[in-house]
Formats: structure tokens, C-alpha cells, sequence
């Protein structure tokens, strides 16, 4: 089991750009606020000193402190943040993912996720 404790992800409309000129464009790209936020995450996994990805299938929970009391939709933060884990080698990859649950917290600034990640097999 892997419990650690995370800024508040970009949401998916911040996380991704797509270049429409120059060399790049059509392309997907993450955004440097991605980029960053994906280096605060394996910061964090080494932190929490997660050293090697989870393996099998796994139940992931989520509560999520927004920063502040602004509408959002919490589905917005998860494809940054579960991509930032898997980036960070925290998962081998998303698809692992069998069972995903988000809990909205009060607001707490500057907001944080705090994610409980466990397999499946071992419950």
C-alpha cells in the first residue's frame, strides 16, 4: 500500500497544450505547468521513498482539498494527476487502475490530493 500526499493538480485544460503552428503543431504536448507539477509528483514519491512502481491490478482512492470554494469539476484533476504518478514511477501505468475513487474535502489552501493506491490482489 502507497499513501502520500500531493499538490492540487493542473486541470486536464491546463495539463495539455497543442501547438496549432511552427514544428509542433497537431501534436499533444503536456504544458509546462504539466511538466512541472509531474516533477513535484516524483518529488514527492521519493519523499514518501517510492522507489519502484506498484505492479497487478490496484484500487486507487482519492481525496481531493481544493484550494479554495470556486465550482470545479473533480473529474477535471484526474487524468494530470494519475498521469504525474505514472510519470513520477509511482505506477507502471493507468490502466492498472481497477477500482478509482475521489472524495471532495473541504477546501484548504493551496489544495492538496492525498491518494491511497493498494493492490487488489493483497485486499
Amino acid at each position: 500500500m502507497i499513501t502520500m500526499r500531493v499538490g492540487w493538480p493542473p486541470s486536464v485544460n491546463r495539463y495539455w497544450r497543442h501547438p496549432s503552428s511552427g514544428t509542433l503543431a497537431g501534436r499533444h504536448l503536456v504544458s509546462t505547468e504539466g511538466r512541472v507539477y509531474r516533477a513535484l509528483v516524483a518529488q514527492s514519491a521519493l519523499l514518501h521513498a517510492i522507489h519502484r512502481p506498484m505492479t497487478g491490478r490496484l484500487d486507487v482512492a482519492i481525496e481531493a482539498s481544493p484550494p479554495d470554494r470556486r465550482r470545479r469539476d473533480l473529474d477535471n484533476i484526474l487524468k494530470s494527476l494519475l498521469d504525474a504518478l505514472v510519470h513520477a514511477g509511482v505506477l507502471e501505468d493507468d490502466e492498472q487502475i481497477d477500482r478509482l475513487s475521489i472524495t471532495r474535502m473541504p477546501p484548504a489552501a493551496p489544495g492538496s490530493v492525498a491518494i491511497t493506491i493498494r493492490n487488489l490482489e493483497q485486499l
